[in-house]
């Protein structure tokens, strides 16, 4: 997934004050300023339940628990997005790397990185900061 509109509805901008107000202080530095959580210390590293993992900053839906797996990373590993422009990617080429950052393309919330080790269909695994995510379990009929 590149670049797109917006999913999820309307765009959402906060000031850095509002988003620190809404966030912890954990959120906020992964989620609004790029961080990175330790490997295995995330809530959703090894969560096993079905259902829906949404941004933790605007609620949009972004990754459904049908398409993660186990990487062996320490980080919530998907092969893909819940929707078509869910995330957004951009060119980071901080700590000396380069690498492909994806974000929320509703409010820009960093998530993590994608790389093309992922399983099949897609080949992609979207490592993912459990910080960035609430996880909404599916309703039982």
């Amino acid at each position: 997934m590149t670049s797109a509109p917006a999913a999820g509805g309307d765009r959402v901008e906060r000031t850095p004050e509002e988003w620190r107000q809404q966030l912890s202080p954990t959120q906020f530095q992964v989620a609004r300023q790029g961080g990175t959580e330790a490997a295995f210390t995330g809530v959703y590293w090894d969560h096993k339940e079905d259902g829906m993992y949404h941004c933790v900053c605007c609620d949009a839906p972004l990754f459904s628990s049908s398409t993660k797996f186990e990487s062996g990373t320490g980080w919530p590993s998907f092969w893909n997005g819940a929707t078509q422009g869910a995330i957004r990617t951009h060119e980071d080429r901080s700590h000396g790397m380069v690498r492909t950052e994806i974000l929320c393309s509703r409010c820009d919330a960093h998530l993590g990185h994608v790389f093309n080790d992922g399983p099949a269909p897609t080949g992609q695994r979207y490592c993912t900061n459990s910080a960035s995510l609430a996880f909404k379990k599916k309703a039982t009929p």
